[in-house]
């Protein structure tokens, strides 16, 4: 019965991931037809303004012969100008409600592997690095998909899905084992609340780091330096992906922190100390550490723009260090977390 439910996680995640590629496709289509549309908006913007000019005048004449017999002025909603950011935005994205749809199969297929994983093992599945990578990426994408009722961040669907299935990818090929019992120190219920709550704190991290990611070059478009990316002109701008990143990140930072305490718990119960300066401890610390430092100078010292965006970057960067470099190359008590 275990080889049989070891069979259809693994079948489940192939089909995922196959179906996360044709996501990640459609993602990149959106992009490159936001771009066209941007670029066939703002040409159509160029060769029509002197056209646009006389109608912006013939209007306040109207209104100003309005004004001195009525004493009033009305502006109707025809008279508002256009960009061509909302002329793209009024479109209809077929290829985005597509990749999302798409993303959202791939996604319940991902936790169906998860949850038969789990069933062969009898326990969790994240005791080791195949199973918290197979776990971790369905966290990032759940999350991804469930702040989309919160904001609409469907523009980091290549972003998010080409995370998870590149993840995926290496977890399967460079890191599968079969079930295995689990090791004495990770017979505890802490297992399954620090780890749970650290995948989870990294799908908002995740998040964070490509509205970081999008911000600066957003910034750099805004700031009028070459940037041949037209779909930038269809996303919000600079400063509004700064507080979202923001947003997500204390969001982020709040379970990281539960995470450190919790795991100082476990380890007291399992090794009878709080802090050793274990590799993985010193990591998880200072990651902690980024965060709180860009929480810290964004709110108090002014670090807005570029220098914010960056400290989110790095972060993450932090985060993917700790669980494939850290892991793999540094021996420690946590170095069955690299079985």
């Amino acid at each position: 019965m275990t080889e049989t439910f070891v069979s259809y996680s693994l079948i489940a995640v192939y089909s995922a991931m196959a179906i996360y590629t044709l996501a990640f496709v459609m993602f990149a289509i959106d992009l490159a037809r936001r771009s066209a549309e941007s670029s066939d908006a703002a040409a159509a913007a160029s060769t029509g303004l002197s056209s646009a000019s006389v109608r912006a005048t013939t209007v306040m004449a109207a209104s100003a012969a309005r004004s001195s017999s009525a004493g009033t002025t009305t502006l109707t909603a025809d008279d508002a100008p256009r960009t061509a950011t909302d002329a793209v935005r009024a479109t209809s994205p077929k290829y985005l409600r597509l990749a999302m749809a798409l993303t959202v199969i791939a996604w319940v297929l991902h936790v169906s592997a998860v949850v038969f994983r789990g069933v062969a093992a009898n326990r969790v599945p994240w005791a080791n690095m195949f199973e918290f990578t197979l776990t971790a990426t369905a966290l990032i994408v759940g999350v991804f998909l469930v702040v989309q009722f919160w904001q609409d961040l469907r523009f980091l669907g290549s972003f998010i899905v080409g995370f998870a299935l590149l993840a995926l990818g290496v977890g399967t090929s460079s890191f599968y084992v079969d079930v295995v019992p689990l090791p004495p120190a990770l017979q505890s219920a802490w297992l399954v609340i620090h780890v749970f709550v650290a995948s989870l704190s990294t799908g908002f991290f995740a998040l964070a780091a490509g509205l970081s990611i999008v911000q600066l070059m957003q910034a750099r478009r805004e700031a009028g330096k070459a940037v041949k990316l037209r779909f930038l002109d269809t996303l919000p701008p600079a400063e509004r992906l700064e507080t979202l990143a923001y947003r997500l990140t204390v969001v982020g930072f709040v379970m990281w922190t539960f995470t450190l305490i919790a795991g100082a718990v476990w380890a007291e119960r399992a090794w009878g100390r709080y802090w050793g300066w274990d590799t993985k401890e010193v990591w998880t610390f200072i990651i902690w550490t980024i965060f709180a430092g860009y929480i810290h100078a964004r709110a108090t010292r002014g670090w807005r723009g570029s220098r914010s965006a960056w400290l989110a970057i790095v972060g993450f960067a932090a985060i993917v260090f700790n669980f494939t470099v850290v892991n793999l190359f540094f021996k420690g008590l946590h170095a069955y977390s690299g079985l």
